[in-house]
């Protein structure tokens, strides 16, 4: 009786053992395909008892359809598409789409891509009002409404889409804005239509976001309802393509201020008109008035930031104490050139990351310098800090007789160029000259050239005869133009439309 009674013991423990590996095994392929894939639990047919094709549940005033099939991890699908959250973002899409219809920048037969969109309202919306081939793109797939994509890199070919939507002011906060612009670009059809929501609340930021589309024209601009009160108001900006990229300001060795710039000198703080008799104590206090471009407009549609310190010195003598402690960045990532011939301060930018040596002079061509280091009567030279340095060409160096300072040849280079080859007018350009009284040289040169047209804000010290802290009544015998002079070269800046500040 003993063993007869056993056996059964013996199969339900079999049969125990197989149902827990079975169990396993599934728990397994769930977790594969919910975590791994990221796909919805009836990809491949795997859920025992999968939604039929025809379901669908109601959310709010509206029926969602079958096309819902996924939702955010640890929120279930009724959750997510019965939300209110969802149905008012539905509800505005579906108006703000079926505005651009009457107007006829869309239609039922539209081939559209929405881009930036996490979960697939505006593509949800789409379909609702009929527009049924629509899809969605984001870093993360929501299938089957969005898939994961790459922005500088959006899978479809060339001339695909009709229409593309970008909501929600998500094009602010992109990081690398003409690649996003590029690729939209790309994608869509010659007189297809990009309609882009943004926060673009001034001239400044409106035209350089227009500046990412070359391929593209303004139709129309203006400004609607936010979704929510974290945007109360939108820019909706509608953009056609043209197979011809257009030809903006700013090319070639001429260029054209343009109007947003403009507006932002009328803008700036005054300049000082009459020479101030203390100027050590009268420019360092200017600073506190100093009205700089990133607080009175957004820059968040420029595709680089860069700053360029010219005459540069130490590391601590703008770049550390000013630029990267004061100026307003808008929590943007600047990369930064010091240009700084005075091989004493070259070692210390070795330690420094994010910031590009230029261990040369600027100067209006590439030719070899003397490097004059001069002094102000009373002062004293030392290793550590040998004075302000002016460059000169060689054949016109006054190393001759009556010059009390050190003399070096360095190498100069034609910084209007090298300018021109290193940033775009796409990108925002942060300069800082204190350059000795060469200012009188490059500036002409910034101009010929059309370089001045890429700077987006100067901070100039201008050099002239001013008067010495050491000795009253005394003028500095280093420089020979006149404050009269450094001011028409101010007011010729910004009547030109470069916001300019003097820098001390």
């Amino acid at each position: 009786m003993e063993v007869g009674a056993g056996k059964p013991s013996f199969l339900r423990n079999i049969l125990a053992r197989v149902l827990l590996l079975g169990v396993l095994l599934i728990v397994v392929r769930f977790a594969y395909v919910v975590t791994i894939t990221g796909e919805s639990c009836n990809v491949g047919n795997f859920c025992f008892f999968p939604l039929p094709e025809n379901f669908n549940f109601v959310a709010g005033t509206g029926v969602v359809n079958k096309a819902v099939r996924s939702q955010p991890a640890g929120q279930s699908r009724s959750d997510l598409y019965t939300s209110k959250d969802w149905i008012k973002s539905v509800h505005f899409y579906s108006s703000v789409f079926q505005d651009l219809i009457s107007e006829g920048f869309l239609s039922p037969d539209s081939k559209s891509l929405c881009v930036e969109t996490p979960f697939g309202q505006e593509v949800f919306a789409l379909k609702e009002i009929g527009v049924s081939d629509a899809v969605g793109i984001y870093k993360k797939a929501s299938k089957p409404l969005v898939i994961s994509a790459k922005l500088n890199r959006i899978p479809f070919g060339d001339d695909t889409f009709d229409f593309i939507f970008s909501g929600g002011g998500r094009f602010d906060g992109v990081s690398r804005p003409l690649d996003f612009a590029s690729e939209i670009s790309r994608t869509l059809k010659p007189e297809g239509f990009a309609v882009v929501h943004v926060r673009a609340n001034d001239t400044y930021s409106f035209d350089s976001f227009l500046d990412l589309f070359n391929s593209c024209k303004l139709i129309r601009s203006r400004d609607v309802d936010g979704y929510d009160s974290s945007m109360s108001y939108i820019r909706e900006i509608v953009l056609q393509k043209h197979t011809q990229i257009l030809r903006r300001p700013g090319s070639g060795n001429k260029c054209s201020i343009p109007g947003h710039k403009l507006e932002l000198v009328r803008d700036a703080e005054p300049l000082i008109k009459q020479e101030p008799l203390k100027p050590w104590i009268t420019l360092k206090r200017n600073i506190n008035n100093v009205k700089y471009l990133p607080a009175m407009a957004d820059i968040s549609f420029k595709n680089r930031y860069v700053y360029v310190d010219v005459g540069a010195r130490s590391y601590g003598s703008s770049i550390g104490s000013w630029f990267r402690k004061q100026y307003p960045k808008q929590n943007k990532t600047f990369e930064v050139y010091a240009v700084e011939a005075d091989k004493t301060f070259h070692e210390q930018y070795k330690l420094k990351k994010g910031v590009t040596l230029l261990p040369y002079a600027a100067w209006v061509k590439n030719e070899t310098l003397s490097f004059e280091v001069h002094r102000d009567p009373g002062e004293q030279v030392s290793d550590k800090g040998r004075g302000m340095g002016r460059i000169q060409p060689v054949k016109s160096s006054s190393s001759g007789g009556g010059f009390d300072g050190v003399v070096d040849e360095i190498e100069g280079f034609d910084f209007a160029q090298w300018l021109k080859r290193t940033v775009t007018e796409k990108d925002f350009v942060v300069m800082k000259m204190d350059v000795e009284g060469t200012e009188f040289d490059l500036i002409p040169r910034l101009f010929k050239t059309g370089a001045i047209c890429l700077i987006d804000e100067l901070f100039l010290e201008c050099h002239y005869n001013r008067w010495q802290r050491c000795c009253p009544g005394v003028r500095s015998p280093k420089y020979e133009k006149t404050y009269e002079q450094c001011l028409d070269l101010f007011t010729s800046l910004r009547e030109s439309g470069v916001l300019v500040h003097q820098w001390w």
